[in-house]
């Protein structure tokens, strides 16, 4: 089947404070653990390269990004985030007013209309890469200058390994706390070494209120070693997408690194985060897992909602099967579609239909 999975996992505290977070995810076979090996790694590791690329990454335009050929994935991923972000939001409403964020890995600034959707009141944009950071802030003035009579939350902007160094020695107020802290596909360039995820783990959970959220997404560890092991090299994809591995048969709790390639950008190098051990990491913070979903699950629960359905629409998150005179399909390879076809076919679905294309399901499944 061609789906998308992810586990939405909640940490609930002793001071009830609590720890939500989405990723892909499929099972993988207990006797099939991670090896742990000795890692020799120079002091600055890999946090240069990752804020070296982010920083050189050019501004796209609208129009560009609307032909690239995985537009409805990166929109899909968008909306879902978009749903969780403003469900986790909308409990923190529930008993006050005031809510404060941190955005831990904020890169140019992509949540930031959430965030103001959400109606929060204050905000801390913290990444690596200072030119993104200087965007993020950018994007944060031009929204305010158009927001005119309507009131926005007020923002602060820091760059900083959030691998390396604690936030709490940098925010403005020292004694600021947060409702919500949200690490969205970014937590796992923290795996190169065990001190670097704690030290992220640690900025993105201790400052929380009772009662706030850790939310975020990550690729799945499980499912990339299962797409490993069954390809017949050390790569494995499709049109959109490429894994490569090091080597196969050895992955280390912390640096198991791999690269990941997207419409042809080779991104920095990227580690596999073993989620069993994240649970117990978590735990050093008073933080326990809650609540969990697959991507998939998530949007057959949330899809429910016409608020939701209307969102998805609006955000163009599936493309329309089959095309008409005013679209056209992002592949023209039919069997690209054969999923959306025998889904017709066999269930009885109307046409048109909304999907993603089958790499484009495969690329986000990870």
């Amino acid at each position: 089947h061609i789906f998308v999975c992810s586990f939405k996992f909640n940490f609930k505290v002793s001071s009830d404070i609590q720890f939500v977070l989405v990723c892909t995810a499929v099972v993988w076979s207990r006797d099939h653990l991670p090896s742990l090996c000795r890692l020799q790694l120079t002091e600055e590791g890999h946090s240069v390269k990752v804020a070296s690329h982010y920083n050189t990454l050019q501004e796209c335009g609208l129009d560009e990004r609307s032909r690239s050929r995985i537009v409805h994935m990166r929109n899909f991923n968008n909306w879902l985030k978009s749903v969780l972000i403003g469900e986790v939001l909308d409990q923190v409403h529930q008993r006050q007013r005031e809510v404060c964020v941190l955005d831990l890995g904020c890169g140019k600034g992509g949540d930031l209309l959430k965030w103001r959707k959400g109606r929060i009141s204050q905000l801390v944009c913290a990444d690596i890469a200072g030119v993104s950071v200087e965007q993020c802030q950018s994007r944060y003035d031009d929204m305010r200058k158009r927001s005119h009579s309507e009131r926005i939350f007020s923002a602060e902007f820091i760059t900083a390994d959030c691998t390396r160094e604690l936030l709490s020695e940098k925010l403005s107020d020292p004694e600021m706390r947060f409702d919500v802290c949200s690490c969205q596909f970014v937590y796992h360039y923290s795996f190169e070494t065990q001190q670097q995820a704690d030290t992220m783990l640690r900025n993105a959970c201790e400052r929380l209120r009772p009662g706030g959220f850790f939310i975020g997404t990550t690729p799945d560890a499980y499912e990339l070693v299962k797409r490993l092991e069954a390809s017949d090299s050390n790569s494995f994809g499709n049109e959109v997408y490429r894994v490569t591995f090091q080597k196969k048969d050895e992955y280390p709790l912390f640096g198991c690194q791999y690269d990941f390639n997207l419409e042809g950008v080779v991104n920095v190098p990227e580690f596999l985060v073993y989620f069993p051990l994240f649970v117990e990491m978590a735990k050093k913070y008073n933080m326990r897992l809650v609540y969990k979903k697959t991507f998939h699950e998530f949007f057959k629960d949330k899809i429910q909602n016409d608020q939701n359905r209307v969102l998805m629409q609006r955000m163009q998150a599936l493309e329309q099967y089959p095309a008409d005179g005013r679209s056209r399909l992002a592949s023209d390879r039919p069997e690209e579609y054969e999923h959306a076809q025998r889904h017709s076919e066999e269930g009885g679905a109307r046409m048109p239909l909304g999907t993603l294309s089958k790499s484009e399901w495969e690329a986000t499944s990870e």
